[in-house]
């Protein structure tokens, strides 16, 4: 076994999503994103997803973007649809010297993007342009320019850029939903991870950089003392930005740190609409609740079958309260 394995780490994850309905439904369909995707850094070992009712069809599928997804359909009434996805992964330590590099000047970068024809992958061209929570500001350019100075870097521009997103906005669950826009977080200061990710890459895209968006888990760390709570962590988003000598490389704005041992991803998008965990339409239903929890645990701590037991059990008391 080499230094690389040696220095990797196992995860379980388990995202539980719990829907009440005001009214019975009588047709859903919706596409998941909940199966953590294989890549460079991250070998996914197990996963399994349960779907309470019974799909009509549940089909596996992989998105525009090489992401592992699923479509289902449930074509029987139901008033509370339950779903448990739980995955063991193993993840790879990022090269060292990332946190290190340095890249070439952000301008020459950004001038690979514009150039006619491109000398940047397709594969990365599309994540410099627009998308639907991620527009083109002017003053998003002009705020990230105090990070990305004349010949800077790129990756220490970045790094730049990320501590002053994590130094001048503050962690805000209540400040935002989904279709908060970027301006607006902008202008408040606050929000939390999507927010944030979207936001840097707002500022990245408007500078003419390419940068896309990721989806996934970060371990939480209790308290001194205290127990690793059950279903107590959260879904995480966060950012890749493309250097041409590095490849993609992350930054976390919410924490001030590049993901190295301990971000799970689910996949990558231009926003969250790309890779949005569980989306879909409904026929009937009225008002709803929606309930969601993750649990993510190192693996020497629980054995799979022990920590999957124990949520589904907790989950049927939800379900029946």
């Amino acid at each position: 076994m080499n230094a690389a394995a040696q220095a990797s780490v196992r995860y379980h994850v388990i995202h539980e999503t719990l829907y009440r309905y005001g009214s019975p439904v009588s047709l859903s369909q919706h596409l998941l994103h909940l199966a953590p995707r294989e890549c460079n850094f991250q070998h996914v070992e197990k996963h399994q997803i349960e779907i309470t009712p019974e799909p009509y069809r549940c089909e596996a599928l992989t998105d525009w973007f090489g992401n592992p997804g699923r479509w289902l359909a449930i074509r029987q009434p139901h008033e509370m649809l339950r779903l448990i996805a739980a995955s063991t992964v193993e993840v790879l330590p990022r090269p060292a010297q990332w946190r290190e590099a340095s890249g070439p000047a952000w301008e020459t970068v950004a001038a690979m993007l514009t150039a006619f024809p491109s000398s940047a992958p397709l594969d990365v061209q599309e994540f410099a342009l627009a998308s639907q929570h991620v527009p083109l500001l002017e003053e998003l350019r002009e705020w990230a320019l105090v990070s990305f100075s004349p010949q800077r870097p790129l990756l220490e521009a970045c790094r730049a850029l990320t501590a002053r997103i994590f130094k001048e906005f503050e962690f805000d669950p209540k400040a935002s939903s989904i279709a908060t826009p970027v301006v607006r977080t902008f202008e408040a200061r606050r929000g939390v991870c999507q927010d944030f990710a979207h936001l840097m890459l707002c500022a990245l895209r408007s500078l003419g950089l390419p940068a896309r968006y990721m989806s996934g888990y970060i371990l939480t760390h209790p308290a001194p003392g205290k127990p690793r709570l059950i279903g107590a962590d959260a879904s995480h988003a966060w950012v890749a930005v493309w250097c041409p000598e590095n490849g993609w490389v992350g930054f976390d704005p919410t924490n001030n740190l590049q993901p190295h041992l301990e971000h799970v991803i689910l996949g990558w998008g231009r926003d969250f609409n790309d890779v949005s965990p569980m989306r879909g339409v409904i026929l009937g239903g009225a008002a709803h609740e929606v309930e969601v929890q993750v649990t993510m645990m190192p693996t020497g701590l629980r054995s799979f079958e022990d920590l999957l037991a124990e949520v589904q059990a907790r989950s049927l008391e939800t379900e029946e309260k």
